[in-house]
């Protein structure tokens, strides 16, 4: 059976990848995916040993010069699986060109350059980092330095390709990395003139953890004979982590978030959907006399960042975030994931619960539900392919969905959002209470 699939460009979106490996099956050595003795040398100094699944099978293929799509689960080290090859070219000085690493969000962008500067020091890669919300003069300074490897938001590599900062026409490899979330944000028109912009010979690699028809189409048009490697199907949460769920109102959420902050005594991400709902948040478990900080569009990027750090050394036992940190946040060892707020989409739960559970290691996922956002419950359920079970604890249930709404845009829950109109699908009243609302729990 072939642990890759060469896809051509009539057939991205149709044709299914075959799973790389079991994640169970033992992976090899770094040392047998013949790369750049100085990066093996750093990679034993850093105790990194095994390489997970995505990186076993991704990284031969990027070394031979391949276009790739690289479909994994967030926490599975997809920025190693498109990273060292980067680093194993420079070690050999095989060419001269230039890498461009695209990402979503400014956190994320910084933990990438951090991850690749940890591996390539030992032979002096030079990385500038190009993102929104950092003053310009140093981000000028990196780029006079000629560096091997860019990476930079959409938003901001614009913002200096249009003052001539910037030149593309000597990159030579592209990586679109949580391409999905790009979209999301409202990237495409920027990513589609970036790509423009630099030469057609050149080598693409996607990664993302899910797959919607507009990242196929993306890959049609900018990727040669990509071959796709995926670990899990799209929009698989990782494995190892225990998801339960509360049915609950929007005044009743904060008494329940009080108990489970008691409840779990190690760190813990909570999620909410808006900004001023996390401020709220925020304010209520420092009341707790709970050590938190916050993280949204309204904090500056020094607050963002002072955030994130004091979460990781453990000065901060609880952090709340909106979606902008949804995938931004590569923290060890958190032990809960908290949706207070369910997230817009269904592919942002999966993104949001893959912060806990990383790189092998087990987690919990707790989501609280509003009673009338049973359709919401239903979405994540679809998506994922698996119930999210109700808590043993759950006392609420959803209500009854009704067959259609008048102006079904202004239907917005208690901390949900406008749906459009769906019928009701078959009732189980007697059904198992480990399954939510497609078992009748309402």
């Amino acid at each position: 059976m072939s642990k890759v699939q060469a896809t051509t460009d009539s057939s991205v979106a149709q044709a299914p990848a075959l799973p790389a490996e079991p994640l169970s099956a033992p992976s090899p050595s770094f040392h047998e995916l013949n790369l750049a003795k100085p990066v093996l040398d750093a990679l034993d100094n850093l105790g990194f040993t095994t390489p997970t699944p995505i990186q076993h099978q991704a990284i031969p293929i990027v070394v031979e010069g391949k276009d790739l799509i690289g479909i994994a689960q967030t926490g599975t080290g997809k920025t190693l699986a498109f990273g060292l090859p980067m680093l194993h070219r420079l070690a050999l000085k095989k060419n001269a060109g230039r890498a461009l690493i695209l990402l979503p969000t400014r956190e994320l962008a910084l933990q990438v350059e951090e991850a690749l500067a940890d591996v390539g020091r030992s032979f002096r890669v030079k990385t500038a980092v190009l993102i929104g919300g950092a003053p310009l003069r140093p981000q000028l300074q990196q780029l006079r330095a000629n560096p091997d490897i860019i990476v930079a938001t959409p938003g901001r590599l614009m913002d200096h390709l249009q003052n001539g900062a910037v030149d593309l026409r000597t990159v030579d490899i592209v990586v679109l990395d949580e391409a999905d979330r790009m979209l999301d944000m409202g990237f495409a028109p920027q990513i589609k003139q970036i790509l423009r912009g630099v030469p057609t010979e050149r080598q693409t690699l996607l990664f993302s953890a899910t797959m919607p028809d507009a990242i196929a189409q993306m890959a049609k048009d900018f990727m040669k004979n990509p071959e796709r490697v995926e670990i899990e199907r799209p929009g698989t949460s990782a494995q190892g982590i225990t998801q339960e769920l509360f049915v609950v109102p929007q005044e009743g959420k904060s008494d329940l978030l009080a108990k489970l902050l008691y409840e779990y005594s190690g760190s813990i991400l909570v999620f909410a959907r808006t900004r001023s709902r996390a401020r709220k948040v925020a304010r209520d478990i420092s009341r707790w006399d709970i050590r938190s900080a916050e993280i949204h569009a309204d904090r500056t990027l020094p607050q963002r960042r002072a955030a994130l750090d004091g979460f990781k050394d453990g000065r901060y036992r609880v952090l709340v975030a909106t979606d902008i940190a949804a995938r931004g946040i590569d923290v060890s060892g958190i032990e809960v994931v908290i949706n207070y707020d369910l997230p817009d989409s269904a592919d942002d739960y999966v993104h949001r619960i893959g912060r806990t559970g990383r790189a092998g290691l087990t987690g919990r996922a707790i989501s609280f539900a509003a009673p009338d956002q049973g359709r919401d419950v239903r979405d994540i359920e679809k998506t994922t392919g698996l119930p999210l079970p109700l808590s043993p604890k759950n006392e609420g249930r959803f209500d009854a969905i009704a067959h259609s709404s008048p102006n079904p845009r202004n239907r917005r829950g208690n901390g949900g959002r406008p749906r459009a109109p769906m019928s009701n699908g078959p009732r189980n009243p007697s059904g198992p209470r480990r399954s939510s609302y497609s078992s009748g729990a309402r």
